[in-house]
């Protein structure tokens, strides 16, 4: 660990297995740990006190506060470079007292499980609320990914699907690299009755990128 007091740490897409060494080493040295209850089920041995991240964020932000001059690791799903809690911390924090430690994100782990590049993928995070991109501001992107863990938004990338036309291929990804995970190449019909996992991607590729 730096001499940050706030270590953001990316946990990886569920399994134990992607954690990092270097996330590891931060969370063994935490005298804190903050983050949702299914991150902090995995570390039932960790001795430091343990703050629960729920859907008040402000809240969880002031305890963060609270606990000023301990070492604070705070715990977050994938990468915090994607749709975490990373940004309201930086933002109330401040980059200087932050120490962001990268974490395998499940953006990257469905193009691998589809053995395909994402270098120029254009991500959308739907997981919190739908976006407000019109289709056609998508039609030229060979390679969407698509936060999607809500009935709404599996319902948003249907629509999309159907906007942007024919020739894509799509992708359900559920619960990568867990026991139950699931990839799978779905209709946009049968994806519109599919009640997905809260822990989805989608993916939206043009079919002339397979050949």
């Amino acid at each position: 660990m730096k001499n940050a007091s706030l270590i953001i740490a990316g946990c990886g897409p569920g399994s134990p297995d992607y954690l990092t060494p270097a996330a590891r080493n931060a969370i063994e040295q935490a005298e804190v740990l903050v983050g949702a209850g299914r991150l902090l089920e995995l570390f039932p041995n960790h001795r430091g006190e343990k703050i629960i991240v729920g859907s008040d964020i402000e809240k969880v932000l002031d305890e963060i506060d609270s606990e000023s001059g301990r070492r604070i690791v705070v715990l977050v799903t994938g990468d915090p470079g994607l749709c975490s809690l990373a940004a309201p911390i930086l933002k109330r924090f401040g980059r200087s007292r932050c120490e962001i430690i990268p974490g395998v994100s499940s953006i990257q782990t469905a193009f691998a499980a589809i053995g395909m590049d994402w270098l120029d993928a254009r991500i959308i995070d739907a997981h919190g609320e739908n976006p407000r991109l019109k289709p056609a501001s998508l039609t030229k992107e060979g390679k969407i990914a698509v936060f999607a863990g809500r009935k709404d938004a599996i319902a948003w990338v249907v629509s999309l699907a159907k906007a942007i036309g024919k020739g894509r291929r799509i992708y359900l990804c559920e619960n990568l690299t867990l026991d139950n995970e699931r990839v799978r190449q779905i209709e946009p019909a049968d994806l519109e009755k599919t009640e997905a996992s809260s822990r989805t991607i989608v993916l939206i590729i043009k079919e002339d990128l397979f050949r």
